[in-house]
């Protein structure tokens, strides 16, 4: 039977179902075909939202919308050129750098890629960049935003598992930051190969008046990280402290949120909160399902069965994760997957907290890869180029990101350092 649920699941991929429903509809043909009762899908999806940190989610989301309506993306990116823009390919560089900032507010991806991509890729475009890498900066530093805290997935991982929301929060910065730094790299050496543009060094006050403007927007974040990792606020109190903070800012300090502005955010906030929350019961279910058929056992003893070699396991899962991220969206495969091999990681002696840091890199580094990178999707239709050319154009930044990944898996301290610093 565990058979025909993972047959109709893939046939839905497929068509081009989405992926909750995908995940809903084959686990509702499994229990039918199994005879066992339906009550259990409102049972078990209930169960999977019934969780009091996820109400952090639609806080977030919300703040995070409200920021964005008030001007912050054009801010955050003045700031960034402010500083960068003199180096050779200083506008690349902005972008990686926006994207760092923004991270720190959305808390995803594809919310940079759009918000970012919109800006920067006509930018970089008229100034005399090629498209396809203005497209691939893009979408690859996009990746930043579930790493850098607040992160979606990290709520995620941490409901799953009673994991604490602060220290993964904390444990993504270092990895964070190096990726950034990381991808800077890569694209100053290819924008001195390419001999791109630079603009001229903007004066000191030009610079501290970037910084002003920019300031508000980067403190959010201060404030979300602090807060929680001075035990002011729970993660969901964040949220929350969030929303009224962007919405002063917003409203009285840039003044370009309107109070007729709200409703529609609140709107699209909410239609953004229940897609995950469906997302999130369906994958519960199918988990569930997974679970009484003893799947993760099957597959921890398949891996265990192998070798029991702590650096080959991370091995074989980095391999199994870089393909599942390549064909499913971040939030279901860790759903579905981050419980099953959790087990296996703490059986061989891997930290839980590096090893969700380890899971979220792997996973967002697919959303960058063909044929389901959704942020690859997102940037082409704003650069209007084709999937193919910013893929080959992003081998370079998929390389960086590789790179970035090994050192987490196997530099434990990058991960947790700072959790160590701040809660042990």
């Amino acid at each position: 039977m565990i058979l025909l649920l993972f047959i109709v699941f893939i046939l839905l991929l497929l068509i081009g179902v989405p992926i909750a429903f995908a995940l809903g509809l084959s686990s509702f043909v499994y229990l039918i075909f199994s005879d066992l009762p339906l009550i259990v899908i409102p049972q078990k999806m209930y169960a999977g939202i019934d969780v009091f940190v996820l109400l952090a989610i639609p806080g977030f989301i919300l703040a995070g919308n409200l920021m964005n309506a008030s001007g912050i993306t054009g801010r955050i990116i003045n700031f960034c050129n402010a500083i960068l823009g003199h180096v050779r390919g200083g506008l690349g560089l902005a972008n990686v750098g926006a994207s760092m900032l923004f991270g720190g507010i959305s808390g995803t991806a594809i919310a940079d890629t759009a918000s970012i991509g919109a800006v920067m890729i006509p930018a970089m475009e008229k100034e005399g960049y090629d498209k396809e890498f203005s497209c691939a900066v893009t979408a690859s530093s996009s990746t930043l935003g579930p790493i850098i805290p607040p992160s979606l997935p990290m709520i995620i991982a941490a409901t799953l598992t009673g994991l604490s929301v602060g220290k993964l929060f904390v444990a993504g910065i270092i990895p964070g930051i190096l990726l950034g730094v990381g991808l800077m790299g890569i694209t100053y050496v290819i924008s001195a190969k390419r001999n791109y543009p630079k603009k001229k060094r903007v004066s000191t006050i030009q610079m501290a008046k970037s910084f002003y403007q920019a300031f508000w927007a980067i403190m959010m974040t201060v404030l979300i990280l602090f807060g929680i990792i001075g035990g002011v606020f729970t993660p969901t109190e964040a949220s929350i402290a969030a929303v009224v903070y962007a919405m002063v800012i917003g409203l009285f300090v840039y003044r370009e949120l309107k109070l007729t502005m709200i409703p529609r955010i609140i709107l699209e906030s909410a239609k953004t909160t229940a897609s995950l929350m469906v997302l999130v019961g369906f994958a519960n279910l199918f988990a569930w399902i997974m679970t009484v058929e003893e799947i993760p056992q099957m597959i921890a003893n398949g891996l265990l069965g192998i070798t029991e070699n702590k650096f080959m396991i991370l091995f074989l899962i980095n391999l199994l994760l870089l393909f599942v991220g390549a064909f499913m969206e971040t939030i279901a495969a860790l759903l579905i997957l981050f419980p099953v091999l959790l087990g296996v990681v703490m059986h061989v002696g891997v930290d839980p907290i590096q090893f969700a840091i380890i899971m979220v890199v792997n996973l967002v580094i697919g959303l960058t890869t063909p044929p389901v990178g959704i942020c690859l999707f997102v940037a082409s239709s704003i650069g209007k180029i084709s999937l193919e050319k910013i893929s080959r154009a992003g081998l370079p930044f998929l390389l960086i990101s590789l790179l970035v990944l090994f050192l987490v898996t196997y530099v434990p301290e990058i991960s947790l350092y700072l959790p160590g610093l701040f809660y042990d």
